[in-house]
């Protein structure tokens, strides 16, 4: 065997193994999927959505507080979140571009990105929850958001220095102040890359459960009140899943279904706005 059909045989082997590899991901994402769908659409009922749970082993009842309190907790994070990492994002690409600790925030910002879940929930457990002696949706909110804020912060500054210098100094040259230039000027160009960037960390803690135990925990009643205990949909399937029960199972995979389909349509929705802006 000469060297050019070593290559070729090289080659096929490594397209092989790509293509074993592709299919083999995309069937598990298939059959999870699926049996999320199949298992999901029959639980999805009215009485889903409008009741709230029944006591243990009777059957009926909904997941109003639930979906309620996961649409209260995702948004106070957001609230909490979004601004924090897109003023951080800015300080990185605007003010301290090119500095060390720029460079530092950055590597830090990547480490957090990756630190698990039940990590961010156990310390905000510590601070906001074993500090007041009870769980709150409050501490569930924060430790949603500091999972958020890394995501939001990298994808902010790396739209920012997307932007191009040149302008800045028109902006500059018009005798506009700094600060005017990043919101009429630096903002406007970058975003789309951000809001991508926000709903991409929406979807990143829609599915989050393990910061949820530590922190604001369940809640089998109706409850608005942030600072007790507050149901959520991920601890919910979680509680569910584990009992005993058929009609919390079916509740489950109804709630199951109802996240996978909202993380999906936000995922789509990012990638699609960063199509139609960048082309």
């Amino acid at each position: 065997m000469n060297v050019e059909q070593k290559r070729k045989a090289e080659s096929i082997l490594a397209l092989a193994l790509s293509t074993l590899a592709a299919f083999s991901g995309l069937f598990w994402l298939v059959f999870i999927l699926g049996d999320v769908l199949v298992h999901g659409i029959g639980a999805l009922t009215p009485a889903l959505f409008l009741n709230d749970p029944t006591p243990p082993g009777v059957v009926g009842g909904g997941l109003r507080n639930a979906f309620v309190g996961q649409l209260m907790i995702t948004a106070f994070a957001t609230l909490i979140g979004v601004p924090i990492g897109i003023l951080g994002g800015t300080f990185l690409a605007e003010y301290a571009r090119g500095t060390r600790t720029a460079r530092a925030i950055s590597v830090l910002s990547d480490i957090m990105v990756s630190v698990p879940s039940i990590v961010v929930g156990t310390f905000i457990y510590a601070i906001m929850v074993k500090t007041v002696g009870h769980f709150n949706g409050w501490a569930g909110a924060v430790a949603l958001a500091v999972i958020m804020i890394p995501v939001v912060l990298r994808t902010t500054e790396d739209m920012l220095s997307l932007v191009p210098w040149t302008l800045r100094e028109a902006a500059f040259a018009l005798g506009a102040p700094y600060y005017r230039v990043i919101i009429e000027v630096v903002y406007r160009g970058a975003a789309t890359g951000i809001f991508t960037g926000v709903l991409l960390s929406i979807a990143r803690v829609a599915g989050e459960t393990a910061p949820l135990l530590f922190t604001s925990f369940n809640n089998s009643f109706f409850s608005t009140d942030m600072r007790g205990p507050v149901a959520s949909l991920t601890a919910t399937i979680f509680q569910y899943a584990m009992g005993p029960y058929e009609e919390w199972h079916m509740q489950a995979w109804g709630a199951a279904f109802i996240i996978t389909v909202f993380i999906l349509l936000i995922t789509i929705a990012g990638r699609l706005i960063i199509k139609w802006r960048y082309k």
